[in-house]
This record gives C-alpha cells, structure tokens and sequence, in this order.
C-alpha cells in the first residue's frame, strides 16, 4: 500500500470473470471476516448469491452479502436499480431468520427505482421477441434493463425522490404516461395506472427513507477509520453491458472499475480486484458460449457437470448450460478488469472425470486466436481448440491445503494459471466458508 494510503484502510473488489452464477457470494462472505463494509455497486435483483454457513443455505439478490456478518455495514451503491418492494421483503425474511439488517444497510440516495411498468416492459418485450422470431435476450424479467434505460434517458426516479411526495408524483405521471404509450401501442401490453403505483410506493418509502445515505462518503469514512471495504459485483464480466457478449449482457457495468463509479470512491480506492473463476464455464439464458456441453444424457461431461455442480440459476432456478473452462474467454476477463489474483470455486464438482479439458483459443474463419473476440456473431462461428489434461479419482471436496490437492488437480490449475497471466491466489473446494485453500490473502497480502 502507497504512503499516501497509510493508516487507511484496504479495499478489495471482488468480480465474476465468466457469464456470472460463479460462486462470488461464498467467496465474499468468507473475505468479510476482514472487511468493516460491503458494497453493491451495479445490478440489481437480477443477480443471486448463495451462502452456504454451518451447512444452511441463504439465498441473497440485492442485499450485501456482507449481511451475514454480525457488525459488518452492507451499502447498496448509486450504481445499483432497487425495487424497493423487493428489498424489504428480503429484509424482512433476514430479519425473521434472526438478523439484523435495517441498522447498517445504507442506500444510495441516487440508486434508479424499479416499479412495476419496468417490469411489465420487460416481460412483454421479450415475449414480443420470442413471438417474432427475433430470440429472447435471456432476461429474468425483473425490470433491470427498463429501470437502466431511464436512467441513461434523465428521467429515472431516484430513490431520493421518496423524500419528496410531490416531486415523485410529478415524475411519476410523466414517466408513466411514455411507458404506457409503449406498453399498449406498441408491446400490445395493458396500461397501469397512476394511485396503486404511487401508494405503494409511499407506503414502502416510510420503510426506506431512514436507510438513505451518501454511500461515496460512508465509505470514505470507513476507510479513513482504518476499516478494510469490500466491493461485490454482480453478475459476470461476460455479461457487462459494453464488454460482454452484445447484446446478449445484462444492463450494466460488471467489470472492476465501475466499483469506482458505482458507489462513489475514487479508483485509487481500488486495492486489489479479485476475479472469481468457476474451475469449468457455465451460463444461464441466451448468448453464444464456445465451450457449451451437451447436457441431457446421463454420463457425458455436460450432464456430470450439471447435476454434480446443481447448476441452477439462484434468482431463475433455471439450469445452466455447462461446458469446459474457456481460457481464452477468461483472457479477455483478465485484461478488462485488471485482475490482481483469481479464485477458482467449484473444483470439486471435477472430480471423478478421466479427462479435463480448457479452451486455449478458437478456430475463426480459417484463423486462430487465443482471446474472445468482441462481436457475438462472430463468437457463434468459434470452434475452440483444446488442451486436454488427465483427471484425477481423489476427491477435492472441503481440502484446504494446496498440497493435499491430487497431483493431476494441481498441474490443471497451474497450466490455467500460465496461460491466463494471472496468478491463482484462492481455490474454493466446496460451498462452506472453510472450504477454502489460501495462497495469498487478498487483503493481508
């Protein structure tokens, strides 16, 4: 750490490298044992993070997995959308599980709301391209892209304005008159009406109100105590809304330095970036995916990958599509993000198979390249080219010393590691916060 950062505290962002469904929520619980904060900084209830503590699972969405840390402030940063509505119902079901939540969960006071005309475009556009033919982009339908949408156009409704009945009324019929027009003239949609809108959301803004916060400066001052802050992305960085596989991405910024931008702080603020790698390649919804298995039949690579790692959606519960770890893809993660060291999640989930294999590059129109290339059209003409490796029988399940790794798993994530150019400094070997070999510790160096 810089002298100019002395006595301060160290901040580490935590991002997934693939198409998301990584295992970013085990890793960060776990990292929060050394943290004062956690940070949402982009997405919204969208994304799901599954914790598995003392053998329990919790599924969280929008809240801060930081939550399940006695003491530890959660913050839901300016770059995050919230449905209101769905925060306090997550609130509330952490709170019948014994938690406390509502003292140390911070809200942006800039943070886009999600209301219910963003959901109801979502889900009549996507079934308005599936009925065309034109293929559904994979959303979950939950308002997320709608809610980005009026953001970018200057007229979100902010979750500042619930301070401000008039103000939001105002807003709210404006807004609501366009996304009407759009709804019944053009998706064939039934209008909403204004009363039951704004009722709601006065009645949860009551709730919300004494949660808002200037997060940029809270977190300032966590630092400036010496306090250690966590940032946790959402999603994956092949499925940011620049960078990802277009337009087949989710409405936001995945990638490292929108923790900046997304909360408030300044990039210097960014310590270390932690990329989370699932040890083969899933995804969830529509999109090309070089490396994808066929799933179905009992036996093969797809399906043991499937079944053994449960592959479902948290948020969706639908199944993901499965396939070997995409090195070359991985690359392309690397350079966007600037990844200071990995996590390799779900290791264990390999073994048993005679033969491991990773994507070191694709075939495209007669020429070879070694990094996923940025037009998705021309992702779907990729052929991968592989490296093949010997399995091992052993198991990896709960190990949490590298050398007691089996020998076959270990010359797999050191050829990982030198094709990739960034150094493996996790292994998660199952969904427990003890599940875990460290090589480095991203905070304590």
């Amino acid at each position: 750490m810089s002298s100019s950062n002395a006595g301060r505290g160290r901040n580490v962002v935590v991002v997934g490298t693939q198409w998301g469904d990584e295992g970013k929520g085990k890793v960060v619980d776990w990292l929060t044992d050394h943290a004062s904060a956690v940070v949402r900084f982009q997405g919204g209830h969208n994304a799901g993070h599954t914790l598995v503590i003392n053998g329990k699972k919790t599924a969280l969405q929008l809240i801060p997995s930081g939550v399940m840390r006695t003491g530890v402030q959660c913050f839901i940063g300016n770059g995050t959308v919230v449905d209101p509505t769905h925060l306090l119902g997550e609130i509330e079901r952490l709170e019948a599980a014994g938690l406390d939540v509502r003292s140390r969960l911070f809200i942006s006071e800039s943070c886009p709301l999600i209301l219910p005309f963003h959901n109801e475009l979502d889900r009549a556009r996507e079934a308005q391209r599936e009925s065309s033919g034109a293929g559904k982009i994979g959303t979950t339908g939950k308002g997320i892209g709608p809610a980005y949408e009026d953001k970018i156009a200057r007229r979100a409704l902010r979750a500042q304005d619930l301070k401000h009945p008039q103000r939001f009324a105002a807003k709210l019929r404006e807004l609501l008159d366009l996304h009407n027009f759009v709804l019944q003239g053009y998706l064939g949609g039934t209008p909403l009406a204004f009363e039951p809108i704004f009722e709601l959301a006065m009645r949860v803004a009551e709730q919300i109100k004494p949660m808002l916060a200037d997060v940029g400066v809270r977190i300032d001052g966590v630092n400036r105590a010496g306090g250690n802050v966590l940032f946790e992305g959402a999603q994956g960085t092949l499925l940011d809304i620049d960078h990802g596989t277009y337009p087949f991405v989710t409405s936001s910024n995945c990638v490292a330095g929108n923790a900046a931008a997304g909360s408030g702080v300044g990039p210097d603020k960014l310590h270390y970036i932690l990329g989370i790698t699932k040890a083969y390649t899933t995804r969830v919804g529509s999109g090309p995916f070089p490396t994808e298995l066929p799933m179905d039949e009992p036996g093969t690579v797809g399906h043991h990958l499937s079944t053994v790692g449960q592959e479902r959606g948290t948020v969706t519960g639908r199944p993901r599509r499965c396939g070997w770890l995409d090195g070359a893809a991985l690359k392309r993660s690397i350079l966007i993000n600037g990844i200071s060291g990995l996590c390799i999640t779900k290791l264990d989930v390999l073994d048993g198979l005679a033969e491991i294999k990773m994507c070191v590059g694709y075939e495209l129109d007669g020429q070879r390249t070694d990094i996923l290339p940025l037009d998705a059209d021309e992702i779907v003409r990729c052929k991968p080219i592989y490296e093949s490796f010997p399995g091992w029988t052993e198991t990896t399940f709960g190990v949490t010393q590298w050398d007691a790794l089996p020998l076959n798993a270990r010359r797999y994530l050191e050829r990982v590691q030198a094709f990739i150019g960034a150094p493996i400094d996790m292994v998660s070997t199952g969904p427990d916060r003890d599940h875990t070999i460290l090589l480095r510790h991203p905070y304590l160096g």
